[in-house]
C-alpha cells in the first residue's frame, strides 16, 4: 500500500488540493480573495486555488507528524521574512486565521480531531490520503 511517505510532496499536495476542491467540496470562505497569507507578504496570493493547496499541505503535515500540531506551529511553518526597507529583514509568522479556518473545516469533514497537543489526523483522514497516494502510483 502506498502512503504519503512514498510519494513526492508536490505531487500529493497538488492532487489532494484538486480533490478537496472538486470531490470533497471543501468550502473556501468569501474573504480568501482579499486576504494575505501573512504579515510578511505584500499582496494576496495570485493563484485562485491557493486555499486548497494550503489545506492539502496542512493535511499532509498532520499525517507526517503523528502527535498533535497546533495553529501556532503551523503559523511558524508558513511564515516568512518581511522586507522592511533599509532595516534588516525579520521573520514573521503566517496568518493564524487562514490556518484556523482550514483546521475547523477539516474537523467538520471528520479528517482531523482535537487532541491535548493541537490537532491530529483521524483514521478517515489517513485513509483519504492513502487512497490518493495509491491513485498517484
Amino acid at each position: 500500500m502506498t502512503t504519503p511517505y512514498d510519494v513526492l510532496a508536490d505531487k500529493l499536495i497538488n492532487a489532494a488540493g484538486k480533490d478537496l476542491k472538486e470531490n470533497l467540496k471543501f468550502k473556501k470562505p468569501e474573504w480568501t480573495d482579499f486576504v494575505k497569507t501573512g504579515v510578511s507578504k505584500e499582496r494576496a496570493p495570485e493563484d485562485a486555488d491557493w486555499w486548497w493547496v494550503r489545506a492539502a499541505s496542512i493535511l499532509r503535515k498532520l499525517y507526517m507528524e503523528n502527535e498533535g500540531t497546533g495553529v501556532g506551529r503551523f503559523r511558524t511553518v508558513y511564515g516568512g521574512r518581511k522586507n522592511r526597507g533599509v532595516k534588516p529583514e525579520r521573520f514573521y509568522k503566517g496568518s493564524g486565521k487562514v490556518i484556523r479556518a482550514i483546521l475547523q473545516g477539516f474537523d467538520n469533514l471528520g479528517l482531523t480531531e482535537k487532541s491535548p497537543k493541537g490537532r491530529k489526523i483521524t483514521e478517515k483522514g489517513m485513509t483519504y490520503l492513502n487512497n490518493l497516494c495509491s491513485n498517484l502510483q
